[in-house]
């Protein structure tokens, strides 16, 4: 594997492991996964290892029963959650606006459908991680196209929810998760920005 592809492979990974904790608490199985990582401090002045740092911290003190009631704070509530992790929502103030419209119109014409169970709409936070991670595998796309959807759908709000994130109040194990998502866009626009 070369160096490029190397990197692909490990932004793709970062992706998948934040849509699968937007898109549900984790599990005992990824809480494990999260205790393995290396350790690291999470005072490192590099943020994006800070953050895995963090997050593996967060993990190694967190038991699944509490944190599904802290999901359900964060992003259900009664009503409504803490959060809106909605992209509609972050640009417009409202849900299934126009920027939902535009995102549903860019993943028609790169072949991406809506799968059947799916129960919340595109511009979810989760949903959106999950097919940045997906456009990244996929070798009918090119780099281009998916730095485009970046730019376009996920990087104008993204990093604006996951700050939130990591100052909600109900916000404990997720603060960390708020903190790599932070780190990590960070990051993307970094790389995307440099030179092919």
């Amino acid at each position: 594997m070369s160096a490029a592809s190397d990197a692909v492979a490990l932004r793709g990974t970062t992706w998948t492991l934040l849509a699968a904790l937007l898109r549900a608490p984790p599990d005992a199985a990824l809480l494990a996964r999260l205790r393995a990582l290396p350790a690291g401090d999470p005072g490192d002045p590099r943020p994006l290892a800070a953050a895995w740092a963090a997050l593996r911290s967060a993990a190694c003190t967190s038991a699944p029963e509490t944190l599904a009631a802290e999901y359900q704070a964060l992003f259900i509530g009664v009503g409504r959650g803490e959060l809106v992790p909605y992209g509609s929502w972050y640009l417009t103030g409202f849900l299934m606006e126009r920027p939902l419209g535009e995102l549903r119109d860019t993943l028609a014409r790169l072949g991406y459908a809506r799968s059947d169970g799916a129960h919340e709409p595109e511009d979810h936070a989760g949903a959106l991680c999950e097919t940045l991670a997906l456009l990244l595998a996929d070798p009918d796309l090119t780099a281009e196209q998916a730095t485009a959807f970046f730019a376009q759908h996920v990087d104008p709000w993204i990093g604006h929810f996951f700050a939130d994130l990591e100052n909600a109040p109900s916000a404990h194990f997720y603060r960390a998760v708020g903190r790599l998502g932070s780190a990590f866009v960070a990051f993307e626009r970094r790389y995307l920005a440099l030179p092919p």
